[in-house]
């Protein structure tokens, strides 16, 4: 069916953020190609209008290109099954926990689902649910918006300004306002609010009147003091070390050092190499969790 946009609900584009990276490629895409893949629309009633629960990004882009109607395909399920399906079915991006939050909030308060109920629907346990839940009502309204329109990454929202909204709450919005005076990649949202933190209130102040004055004076100071390197950057170094250590290591061997070893050797290195094994492992499992968390 093809539909022409004032006859599309978009009531659930509120739960899906913006990247305008990738709408301006997609954009790209249907100017040269046109639509290949239809959007998908349920309609909880023939008088009603079809509702939009996927290709919200689709849709934005052809509307741009002042194309006349979008092709759709109608699912005939409840509202809150296709809302679930269309979320199983995204594949191009991994969803931020914002949106998760956004997605369990609608679920909760519209269609009054439980949260042992959402956590059967999302595998999850009923604490993981609360958890993200809380994060709609921590995080100011203003915040939601940013991320929505691809203002602000999930990941600073995050990392920033949850735990600056549980601390302080009143300090949320302004300097979310910093943040995007800046136009500030997560990295420098960190340091922005390191520096704020430890500053004094007229510190702070400058801070959030020129976020970006601050900025350049931090990478000078990093620029001539390497000590000053931020956690992320050591790590790296660290496994750097550790990859040209191994590889050092390989070319012992290919060099033949372990030629005629004795029973004693051969069990002290054995010994040796299931420690180091055992060290990477632990570290692989400890990132790996710990991203996933992030």
């Amino acid at each position: 069916m093809d539909l022409e946009f004032h006859q599309i609900d978009r009531r659930y584009e509120i739960l899906r953020r913006r990247d305008p990276r990738r709408e301006n490629a997609l954009r790209a895409s249907l100017a040269a190609i046109g639509q290949q893949n239809p959007v998908v629309v349920i309609q909880p009633s023939p008088e009603a209008k079809p509702i939009l629960v996927d290709g919200f990004k689709r849709v934005r882009a052809l509307e741009r290109l002042r194309v006349d109607t979008v092709r759709a395909v109608p699912w005939d399920m409840e509202e809150r099954e296709a809302l679930l399906l269309g979320r199983l079915m995204r594949t191009a991006s991994k969803e931020s926990l914002l949106e998760q939050a956004w997605l369990l909030d609608e679920l909760k308060s519209r269609f009054r689902m439980t949260l042992e109920e959402l956590g059967r629907r999302f595998d999850r346990t009923p604490s993981w649910i609360s958890r993200r839940l809380a994060l709609v009502r921590v995080l100011p309204e203003a915040v939601h918006v940013a991320v929505r329109k691809g203002q602000l990454e999930p990941y600073t929202a995050m990392k920033v300004l949850v735990p600056l909204a549980r601390a302080r709450r009143n300090d949320c919005l302004p300097f979310l306002a910093a943040l995007l005076k800046a136009s500030c990649s997560t990295r420098q949202a960190e340091a922005l609010y390191a520096g704020w933190a430890r500053g004094s209130p007229e510190v702070r102040a400058r801070i959030l009147a020129d976020p970006v004055l601050f900025l350049r004076a931090q990478e000078a100071s990093r620029a001539e003091d390497p000590a000053g390197k931020s956690g992320l950057a050591l790590l790296f170094e660290d496994l750097g070390e550790m990859g040209r250590r191994a590889r050092r290591a390989a070319g012992r061997i290919q060099e033949g050092v372990l030629d005629g070893l004795l029973p004693r050797e051969t069990q002290e290195l054995e010994r040796a190499l299931h420690q180091v094994q055992s060290d990477w492992q632990a570290l692989f499992a400890l990132s790996r969790k710990e991203a996933d968390c992030a």
